[in-house]
């Protein structure tokens, strides 16, 4: 067993630095979605489900950056013009008991 050191720094709502032993690196995302660049150069995107302890984590290419960026402006735009569609649309998965 060893020591470990991790420290979170919230810059934003939403971007956060994370600093350890092995380096830093910066957190876009939150609950559910979030995007990870290191200074070694990784990118990785973790996508789970709050509450739940599950999640998946995947390494990013410059494409799928691009994708979900894209993606993000997408859901942004409609949101400003509907915003009751993309509610119902986001939470389309979560039970309905209250």
């Amino acid at each position: 067993m060893g020591f470990r050191f991790r420290k979170i720094i919230s810059v934003i709502p939403g971007v956060k630095v994370n600093l350890s032993k092995s380096g830093a690196s910066t957190s876009i995302g939150g609950r559910g979605a979030t995007v990870n660049v290191g200074t070694s150069g990784k990118k990785t995107v973790t996508l789970g489900i709050p509450g739940t302890g599950l999640s998946y984590q995947a390494q990013l290419s410059g494409l799928t950056i691009m994708v979900l960026l894209a993606l993000a402006a997408i859901v942004g735009i409609a949101w400003l013009i509907a915003p009751t569609y993309v509610t119902a649309a986001l939470h389309w998965w979560q039970p309905k008991w209250f």
